[in-house]
């Protein structure tokens, strides 16, 4: 059983049996397509309708959404791979892991990106036009992006230099530590994940205080918009668990050596599908604007789907 995440991957060489492997490769396939068939609604929803993609709000909720579609989907192909070939060659495993994690990584600064739009509506609406603007909002995406190669690519680099050309050609279980095995890579990440978590976990605070202390006199857009950003701030603390995973991990399997793939797929299914399950409840169900535009669409496309099958009788 393979598990990536932002700060680890493991492999259990512990095999479950055929039904129990069976049983949990079926369970995560469910959740990844229902996730993505919901969230490609959610896309279509917002491809279809200028009222969102005019609105830096949508446009960096939507970036999120599809953002979580290529991590999911990554995430299950390293899943099923670790159940069926096991090892793969290690260009591969490089070219799914860098990109799963740049997902990874994208999903917390986007989050904080979120909540500061929030904190801008709410504490200084007469700005918020001029500061949050569709292009300002394109090159702040583009900033994430670039913020999370950064902070990935020098794993990928380390090895290029201390490993010899043909270690890309052999065939490895796909896992962070042995496609990118020098330990100053791990010294190097958990020092840059500190550093992720604090400033992060600053800017949640910070805006959802500040939405806390106007909502107490203000409208009941203020009011909401502190509970997005508490969602935002719930997403936020399963993503960043992953931080915290690899000692807690360690310690279960020292204690409960047995039952270890079972907490594993427990680790697996709470940390990299929760978090990406709450987003269509944040935006597709909350929000009213979204809500209405993506109940018609589903609305129509029940009774496209209709009509079609009453033709065919």
């Amino acid at each position: 059983m393979n598990v990536s995440s932002a700060n680890m991957t493991v492999v259990v060489r512990f095999p479950d049996s055929l039904s129990k492997a069976v049983t949990k490769n079926v369970i995560v396939v469910f959740l990844v397509i229902s996730i993505n068939y919901i969230n490609a609604s959610l896309v279509h929803t917002f491809s279809k309708h200028q009222i969102f993609y005019r609105n830096p709000r949508y446009i960096l909720f939507i970036h999120l959404v599809v953002n979580d579609m290529i991590q999911v989907t990554l995430t299950i192909i390293m899943f099923i791979i670790s159940y069926t070939i096991h090892r793969i060659n290690v260009s591969v495993c490089s070219f799914l892991m860098l990109t799963a994690l740049f997902a990874t990584e994208n999903t917390p600064l986007n989050l904080a990106c979120m909540a500061v739009e929030c904190y801008i509506a709410i504490c200084m609406p007469l700005r918020h036009v001029q500061i949050c603007t569709v292009r300002r909002t394109l090159i702040l995406i583009g900033l994430i992006w670039i913020t999370s190669m950064l902070s990935v690519l020098p794993d990928l680099f380390v090895t290029l230099a201390t490993e010899p050309l043909d270690f890309f050609g052999s065939r490895v279980f796909c896992l962070r530590q042995t496609v990118f095995p020098n330990p100053v890579n791990t010294k190097r990440r958990n020092a840059l994940y500190s550093v992720f978590l604090v400033v992060i976990w600053i800017t949640i605070f910070f805006t959802y205080f500040k939405i806390l202390f106007t909502a107490k006199a203000a409208s009941k857009d203020a009011k909401k918009a502190r509970n997005t950003v508490l969602l935002h701030g719930f997403q936020l603390l399963l993503c960043m668990s992953t931080y915290v995973g690899p000692p807690l991990l360690t310690i279960i399997k020292q204690w409960l050596p047995r039952d270890y793939t079972d907490h594993l797929f427990a680790y697996y299914i709470t940390i990299q599908i929760l978090p990406r399950s709450i987003i269509p409840f944040i935006y597709g169900v909350r929000d009213n604007t979204f809500r209405r535009y993506l109940k018609r669409y589903l609305c129509c496309k029940v009774t496209v789907r209709s009509s079609t099958i009453r033709n065919l009788h």
